[in-house]
């Protein structure tokens, strides 16, 4: 592999050149069942046909237009979006790149109610210890995980955190003196798949509302059909302030979304707030292909039964190597009596001639982290995990070493 790229990943040595469905091939023709999509991102997987087709056809029709102006399609695509949300009391929705850029979205609608509401002095954001919101310096400043603090401080001031489930802490921490807002995540990704008690879920609600704090889920990760219901924060049955999404939402194609509710769904006005990319035609045609199938009760029912049936097939081998398995629906977790990483490479290094490989994603030293694609098959989930077992008695060295 050439040397042109700076050093800012821990890279697996290995070039893929194709996918389809949940598998990708590699330059060499090798192929490799894919645990990770991308991150949460191609949730229907490699070529999916209807993606394909939107993205094509759209194209050859428009790419981008300035947001002097609207396009057809970013206009579906954000009427579709907002009406998935309604049942979580989503009313508007501002269209962006990235997750960070949807979380630097949500601190700006957080702050400027609270200075619209009740005046200067009152615009901290509280999140939780273990979070990660992006990396950005601003969602750097609201990730409250210090390794990714290294080196680039001076940091956003007017952030907070607070252990996770610690319904004391939370009280404490929101100050309605000082305190605009409480970002969190329903299901922390990238500290190990951890999900939040549905009691602390329902004390934030209760105590944000009593205390007029705005209320952000982030869902980057955890949203969009991810655990099994379209949003995380529908299982908790509460209704947020405001969401943001991003990853799957576009199904492999940069998107970002930061949707609010009644109370703060006018606070961004004309200047506050822009994106140059944001509503994009093709990624605005991706998303809608992506609405229409995961927002469909059958298909989100789906995820949860093939989630539970890696749960539980992990669980049933007893491994001495399995300390404990975390999570919801496609969005799983896996402590594992020592490190994560080589794995990871021996997942890599197993792929020869027809024989596959495996892609799988750590979150940790100790944890590995499962984000499948939504359409995986039930034989391709028991290739994969019949594959991991084997990784774990495994003693071999990855390819090359």
């Amino acid at each position: 592999m050439t040397d042109v790229f700076m050093n800012t990943y821990h890279r697996l040595p290995v070039v893929f050149a194709r996918g389809e469905g949940a598998w990708l091939t590699d330059v060499q023709g090798r192929r490799y069942l894919d645990f990770t999509a991308g991150i949460a991102v191609n949730c229907l997987g490699h070529a999916y046909p209807a993606l394909v087709k939107a993205i094509s056809e759209q194209a050859a029709k428009l790419n981008h237009v300035c947001n002097y102006y609207q396009s057809d399609v970013a206009l579906a695509f954000a009427e579709k979006l907002v009406a998935a949300c309604a049942g979580a009391g989503m009313k508007k929705v501002f269209l962006a790149n990235s997750g960070a850029e949807a979380n630097e979205g949500a601190c700006k609608i957080i702050r400027k109610y609270s200075l619209v509401k009740h005046g200067p002095g009152r615009h901290r954001i509280v999140t939780l210890r273990g979070s990660f919101h992006g990396r950005t310096i601003t969602t750097l400043s609201a990730t409250g995980q210090a390794v990714f603090h290294k080196d680039f401080g001076p940091f956003t001031e007017g952030f907070a955190y607070i252990p996770p489930n610690d319904i004391g802490a939370l009280d404490k921490a929101l100050d309605p003196d000082v305190t605009a807002g409480f970002m969190l995540e329903a299901i922390q990704g990238e500290s190990g798949i951890r999900p939040q008690s549905p009691e602390y879920v329902t004390a934030a609600a209760k105590l944000c509302a009593e205390r007029d704090i705005l209320l952000a889920f982030d869902e980057i990760q955890c949203g969009l059909g991810r655990t099994g219901t379209f949003l995380a924060c529908e299982a908790y049955g509460v209704k947020p302030d405001v969401v943001t999404l991003a990853k799957g939402l576009s199904g492999g194609v940069p998107v970002g979304a930061v949707l609010a509710g009644e109370k703060a769904a006018e606070i961004l006005q004309v200047s506050d707030h822009g994106s140059t990319f944001g509503g994009n035609p093709i990624a605005a045609a991706a998303g809608l292909a992506v609405l229409e199938t995961v927002n469909n009760p059958a298909f989100l029912a789906g995820i949860s039964r093939k989630g539970e049936r890696i749960r539980s097939r992990i669980q049933g081998w007893n491994h001495p190597q399995v300390k404990e398995v975390r999570g919801k629906g496609l969005m799983l977790a896996v402590d594992i009596d020592g490190e994560a990483w080589p794995i990871l490479e021996k997942g890599i290094a197993m792929a020869e001639g027809p024989r596959p490989g495996l892609l799988l994603l750590r979150a940790g030293k100790n944890t590995l982290r499962f984000l499948p694609p939504y359409i995986i098959s039930d034989g391709e989930i028991d290739q994969g995990l019949g594959m991991l077992k084997g990784l774990l008695e495994s003693t071999g060295s990855p390819r090359g070493s």
